[in-house]
């Protein structure tokens, strides 16, 4: 009883004071990239004081965030672990699939705060925007963020990545970082969000440049090294 009253009170107050905040984020972009990602950030960490209070659920970050650009891989298992990307990796520009980039308003904010839209068909044509939006990203002096498995994937499971990624890899040339985390286990896709504590870990930086099966291997591992069935 206690956990379906915190998770009313979480959507009453989340969404409820999400709305405003969205739909307000055309005028942050008004002065310029800088301040929009700090009012995206802003967004997040309400989030966060949302998931903590209302919902009892906090985080642990284990490993270190690493200096400069990288590209990085996560694992994707709930709306939780996309939210809080911005702040936890300092403001990288993160690969979305093009739905969440046609949300009036707020797909706009995304696109101006540095979203890159995808296809899930991931055509040829939608793979060599993504390339391209990214070697501008890079121009930029941002990290790319990407989850490789292309959607949120079921606790205990580890589909092989999208082709998306062992493009990004390669092309943009930046060291890749794998990012575990266990959000499923406490905010799943269906049914009530429990108190407790989400984990996320860094693994250690993988050279740019590798063969795309070792690429891939260690960016499949390092994202599921968390990723352990519900008991």
């Amino acid at each position: 009883m206690i956990v379906r009253l915190r998770n009313i009170a979480f959507a009453l107050v989340f969404w409820t004071g999400s709305v405003p905040i969205v739909l307000f984020a055309p005028v942050g972009a008004l002065f310029g990239h800088r301040i929009l990602r700090a009012y995206v950030r802003g967004w997040v960490k309400y989030h966060c004081w949302c998931a903590r209070v209302l919902l009892g659920i906090s985080i642990r970050v284990e490993g270190n965030r690493p200096a400069g650009q990288v590209l990085y891989v996560a694992k994707h298992q709930s709306m939780f672990d996309a939210i809080i990307a911005p702040d936890l990796f300092d403001a990288p520009v993160i690969v979305l699939k093009r739905e969440l980039a046609d949300i009036p308003v707020w797909g706009w904010a995304a696109k101006r705060y540095g979203a890159i839209a995808v296809d899930r068909e991931a055509s040829g044509v939608a793979l060599r925007r993504m390339l391209r939006e990214a070697a501008a990203a890079r121009a930029a002096g941002r990290s790319v963020l990407i989850f490789p498995e292309g959607t949120r994937v079921p606790l205990g499971e580890q589909p092989p990545l999208r082709p998306g990624f062992a493009g990004l890899y390669r092309s943009l040339n930046l060291p890749l970082v794998a990012i575990a985390n266990d959000s499923g286990r406490l905010w799943p896709r269906k049914g009530l969000k429990l108190p407790g504590v989400v984990t996320f870990r860094y693994a250690d930086p993988v050279p740019p440049g590798l063969p795309r099966d070792e690429a891939e291997a260690a960016a499949h591992a390092g994202i599921n090294v968390l990723d352990v069935p519900a008991v």
